[in-house]
Parts: structure tokens; C-alpha cells; sequence
């Protein structure tokens, strides 16, 4: 049986970690499959991790970047001097130690999932262990992204993209090492969505390009024509305090509830009294959320810059698309769906049909395929 190592950043809450944590479950049906993880942040991981799957943690230590902008913008100077020493210490952890095991990794696959740690791999793996990158951010034409990513892979066997598009972009810089597999569901639920809610749900990051400030003030457009809705956010991040503030400056009261990170049995409670789903990111480069809420037969409306919405979403068949980020178009949809039960239901059931195109089994296969792929 072959052995499958994951080079992660840490085990916590993201995206990312999300997608490592379900792939190792995933990969662990046919192969021995361990997880690095650069850091520890908690005891144990926060996704529920297959008891088969064997975690190393490269340290203990806990980035601080946090922290740091937190003591930089109230001016903590004192504080901030103390941080530096220990980002010293995290940047140690992140290279020095990483290396160290780099060099003594026996097994017969690597995943790195972060460009730099593509970099290590590439330098420091033995020649003899297939060597996949896994890239999971959308470059947003970002020239100096693009060549750090694709420098990076010049010595790794695959690059593996979340998205098509981003798959035949990468094709133009590396021919044919540029494979797409998407992400996947953990499983696909069995009791879905009611659709009898005006609960409004979102999820993910709180940061900038997730655009929540902008849901916020499409929210309150919509509470001042149904006084009875209610939205749901569910993450954490650097945007949460401005967040809270704009909320508050809005008058939405308890109307918006911020429920942190949570764990997926949480949000799949959510998920389940949910309506509608709404996506106003700026950037995405998949969007497993929109899959894990059609999983449930939820319709999910989203902006189109958010790229790897464009893949998932058929406009006006499983969801809705809306261009330039019209925030009028935005609106009447999602009201279209509010007060039409059967567009909804009509909307949601084509919306399940799609999220098992994203089944655990279908994405092994291409996994599979890969990992024994010829180099």
C-alpha cells in the first residue's frame, strides 16, 4: 500500500485545512496517509480527521501575525517588540525545522499545499518521491503571484488545481503537469433543507475579499422590505470587529448573527434551516461552500468575480449568477427566492444534483489516477 504525506500549514480553521483534512479522510480508503503540519495550533485538529490518517506536528509553536497587526494598529510598541522575538521563533519553525524533516520524509507521494512550501519540496524532498503541488488561491492576475507559484513547481511532478479555469491558465506557464481535480464533499447528506425558513446564510473567512461587508448592507436593503429575516454568518478573521461595528451602524440588531468558527455539525444544522445561500466574495477560487449548501438543496446566489462560483453555478438552473456585482440584480434574486416557494424548490433540487458531481468517491478516482500516474 502506498504512502500519501500532506505538508500542511496548520490543522485549524480554513478553507484550506478543510479541503486537507477531507482529502486525507478521503485518500485514507486506499492508501496510508499522514499529514505534517508546520504548526500546532490546538490540541487536536479542528475537522474530524479518520482515525487511519497519522499526524506529525513540526512544532507547537503558534503564528502571531495576528497578534502583531493587532499591537501595530493600537500602537503597543511594547508588545510588539516581545511578538517580534516570537515571529522569529515561527519563522525558524516555518523553514529551519520544516527542512529538517523534508530531508528524512519517507514515503512515496508529497501534497504540498502552499507555495512555499512547494519551494522546500521541490529543494530538499528526495528525487524519488512524487512531488504534487495543490494550489487552492485564485492568482486575480496578480503577475508576481503567478510567477512565485509557477517557479515554485518547476521541480514538482503535477500542479493540481481546484478549478478548470485555473487549470488551463497554469497550462500556458506548464503544459501538461497542470491537472484540475476540485475539491469534494466529506459526504452528502441525507436530510436536506426544508426551504420553509427567511433564514439567509453565509460562510467563510472574514477577511476583505469575502466581501461581507458588502452582504451586510445588502441585508439591511432587504430587512427594510421583510422585517422578519434573518442572516447567519459563520467564520472568524482579521474583519470581524469591523464587521460588528458596520452591523451595529446598520441597526440590524439581532437580525445578523456572527457565529464564529464552528465545526461542520454546526453549520450543517445551519445549512439545514437555511433558505438561501449568498455569496459576495470578491475572489474565489472554488467555493466548497456553495457545494456543501446545494448538497442540502439549497439555492446559492453569488457575484461572479468570485471565479470558482462560475464552475458551480448555472445561471437561473442550480443558482444564480450575478454580473458586475450588481447589488439591484443581487437583491431581486435573492427576493425572487424569499417569496417564490417553488422557484426555490425548483432552484434547490437542481442544486443537489449538481453537489454529487463533487462526491468523495468520484474525486478519489481522479486522485488515484494521479498518485500513480507515471512521472
Amino acid at each position: 500500500m502506498k504512502k500519501v504525506t500532506i505538508l500542511a500549514l496548520h490543522l485549524g480553521y480554513g478553507g484550506i485545512e478543510n479541503a486537507v483534512v477531507t482529502l486525507a479522510n478521503l485518500l485514507s480508503k486506499k492508501y496510508r496517509v499522514e499529514i505534517i503540519s508546520v504548526y500546532r495550533l490546538y490540541n487536536e485538529p479542528v475537522f474530524e480527521l479518520d482515525e487511519k490518517v497519522k499526524v506529525t506536528y513540526v512544532s507547537n509553536i503558534k503564528p502571531n501575525k495576528k497578534e502583531m497587526l493587532y499591537y501595530l494598529k493600537r500602537r503597543n510598541f511594547s508588545m510588539l517588540i516581545k511578538g517580534l522575538g516570537e515571529s522569529a521563533s515561527t519563522g525558524y519553525v516555518k523553514y529551519i525545522k520544516t527542512i529538517g524533516v523534508l530531508r528524512n520524509l519517507n514515503t512515496d507521494v508529497i501534497i504540498s499545499t502552499r507555495t512555499i512550501h512547494n519551494f522546500l519540496v521541490s529543494r530538499f524532498v528526495s528525487k524519488k518521491i512524487k512531488k504534487i503541488a495543490w494550489e487552492h488561491n485564485h492568482h486575480n492576475g496578480n503577475k508576481k503571484y503567478i510567477s512565485s507559484l509557477v517557479n515554485s513547481c518547476k521541480n514538482m511532478d503535477f500542479l493540481v488545481n481546484v478549478s478548470n479555469e485555473l487549470s488551463d491558465f497554469y497550462k500556458n506557464y506548464i503544459g501538461k503537469k497542470s491537472v484540475y481535480i476540485p475539491n469534494c464533499l466529506d459526504s452528502i447528506p441525507t436530510k436536506l433543507s426544508k426551504l420553509d425558513t427567511n433564514n439567509l446564510i453565509a460562510v467563510g473567512r472574514l477577511s476583505k475579499e469575502k466581501g461581507f461587508d458588502d452582504l451586510l448592507r445588502l441585508f439591511k436593503k432587504l430587512t427594510n422590505k421583510h422585517s422578519n429575516l434573518k442572516l447567519n454568518i459563520v467564520g472568524d478573521g482579521l474583519e470581524k470587529d469591523n464587521l460588528l461595528l458596520l452591523a451595529k451602524e446598520l441597526k440590524l440588531g439581532d437580525k445578523v448573527i456572527f457565529h464564529g468558527y464552528q465545526n461542520k455539525s454546526y453549520i450543517n444544522d445551519l445549512l439545514q434551516e437555511s433558505s438561501v445561500y449568498v455569496m459576495t466574495s470578491y475572489t474565489e477560487s472554488f467555493g466548497l461552500v456553495l457545494i456543501e449548501a446545494m448538497s442540502y438543496g439549497i439555492p446559492c446566489v453569488a457575484y461572479d468575480s468570485a471565479q470558482g462560483a462560475n464552475e458551480i453555478i448555472e445561471d437561473s438552473k442550480n443558482g444564480y449568477l450575478i454580473p458586475n456585482r450588481d447589488e439591484e440584480a443581487m437583491l431581486k434574486r435573492i427576493e425572487e427566492l424569499l417569496q417564490d416557494e417553488k422557484l426555490r424548490k425548483k432552484i434547490g433540487k437542481k442544486a443537489r444534483e449538481t453537489s454529487k458531481k463533487y462526491s468523495g468517491e468520484i474525486v478519489l478516482e481522479k486522485w488515484s489516477k494521479l498518485i500513480n500516474k507515471r512521472r
